[in-house]
């Protein structure tokens, strides 16, 4: 009898310890503070001092003044002589493309020389390289004939293989016959091309389904390709897509809650881009002022990458030289334009056309240079960007609930945006990726 009533208080106990609502509360992940001296939030028009930053696990808590009591066993980490940014958006690269120099085989040199190996290898190089420059997330679009492998990179970042920003990936892009490298090449060899080919609606349809099905994030729209100068000294862009066949895109990655953005240099491919409903107008470099009205009405997101058209100019007296210093001349008048209008003007770089060894940062200067403000420069790499990847209030921003992506400075980019060339601290998702400030 004994026996069984000790088996029974047992079985008591041990369902007592399986009950619902009775187990163990986990352990709360360890809390760092940051201290920072100067702090430009993303969102706020002015910057704060002598802020603390609470981060648990991967997101921040709180943002409090510098007075609050900091909890004991807390990990405090110190910018206090340091300016402290959210972590930065690049809403143009292209981590598969390794420059374009022509002295190296330009563009083709990309597809028809490096294996997927290779371009593979050189992407989780761009990776890394973009997230020890301070930029947290990136948008990239299209893997310019690597298939689907910014998806592929994107879920070896998140599983903690390779380090490397947040990525929205595109994918492949998408053209029309006539509309994408490779070209140029004998007419009875089927070169491969950077982009997904598609002619008519259906086949426009299909692309996007595809693309969205293997993970695209966006659809990237090749609205224009090659431009050159007309008699005239106009610049002229080659349009591709047509309205219907755009329309079928947009349609289709909407009922996914995707967006697409449209490459579209100027003419005919940018308002066909327009007229179908793009989300984003990529480059933009001569944008008409009945295009711009357009795009506030609906809310159409500017890219304008800027630095990668004054750089490797042709010849003045040749036509690609002609064409260069056109691309050049018009695309500051629109950005100057899309200003004075407040367009929705988001950071972007293009890099991978320009190679990544050089500054993700440099488009900072070419924006104030032509009359943007550097708070707006930074919200337009922050919380606007973030907006436009439906991530407000969880990237971009120094505020609670925000993913903790927080990078520092050494000196004001306020006086001299070039200092974002020069990030010393990257925390991502929590966790410090680069700490120069400890030195």
């Amino acid at each position: 009898m004994r026996h069984s009533f000790a088996c029974f208080t047992l079985a008591l106990t041990l369902s007592g310890v399986g009950a619902p609502g009775q187990s163990a509360s986990p352990a709360p992940a360890p809390l760092t503070v940051i201290r920072a001296g100067t702090l430009i939030d993303g969102v706020s028009e002015a910057p704060r001092k002598n802020q603390l930053i609470f981060v648990r696990g991967e997101r921040i808590e709180r943002v409090a003044e510098g007075s609050a009591a900091i909890p004991a066993g807390a990990k405090v980490l110190d910018l206090s002589n340091a300016t402290v940014l959210p972590g930065l958006i690049d809403s143009h690269t292209h981590i598969f493309l390794w420059g374009e120099d022509p002295a190296k085989g330009g563009y083709d040199e990309n597809i028809l020389k490096a294996g997927m190996a290779l371009r593979a290898a050189r992407a989780t190089y761009a990776a890394r390289r973009a997230l020890e420059q301070g930029f947290t997330t990136l948008r990239d679009v299209e893997t310019e004939g690597a298939g689907y492998g910014d998806i592929e990179i994107k879920q070896a970042i998140e599983e903690g293989t390779i380090p490397g920003p947040r990525i929205f990936g595109a994918t492949r892009a998408i053209s029309t016959t006539g509309g994408y490298n490779l070209e140029g090449y004998a007419p009875e060899l089927v070169m491969p091309k950077g982009a997904q080919i598609v002619d008519g609606p259906v086949e426009a349809r299909k692309a996007a389904r595809e693309q969205l099905d293997h993970g695209a994030d966006w659809i990237k729209v090749y609205m224009t390709h090659r431009s050159w100068v007309d008699k005239q000294g106009n610049l002229v862009s080659q349009p591709t897509l047509t309205v219907e066949e755009l329309k079928a895109i947009v349609d289709e990655a909407h009922g996914w809650q995707k967006k697409v953005a449209c490459h579209a240099y100027n003419g005919i491919g940018l308002q066909r881009a327009l007229d179908g409903g793009c989300d984003s107008i990529e480059h933009g470099l001569e944008i008409t002022d009945a295009q711009i009205a357009q795009m506030q009405r609906q809310g159409t997101w500017y890219c304008p990458t800027l630095s990668p058209y004054y750089d490797d100019w042709a010849p003045a007296d040749t036509p690609a030289g002609k064409r260069d210093r056109a691309r050049a001349a018009v695309h500051e008048i629109s950005f100057k334009k899309a200003l004075q209008a407040h367009l929705k003007i988001v950071y972007g770089t293009d890099m991978g056309g320009i190679p990544w060894t050089e500054p993700v940062a440099q488009e900072f200067k070419r924006m104030v240079s032509l009359g943007m403000s550097p708070m707006d420069a930074i919200q337009s790499a922050t919380s606007r960007a973030a907006e436009m990847l439906d991530m407000k209030g969880e990237i971009g921003v120094i505020a609670a609930g925000a993913y903790a992506e927080v990078i520092a400075v050494s000196a004001d980019p306020l006086k001299d945006v070039g200092e974002l060339e020069h990030v010393r601290f990257v925390m991502h998702n929590g966790a410090v990726f680069k700490n120069e400030m400890a030195k």
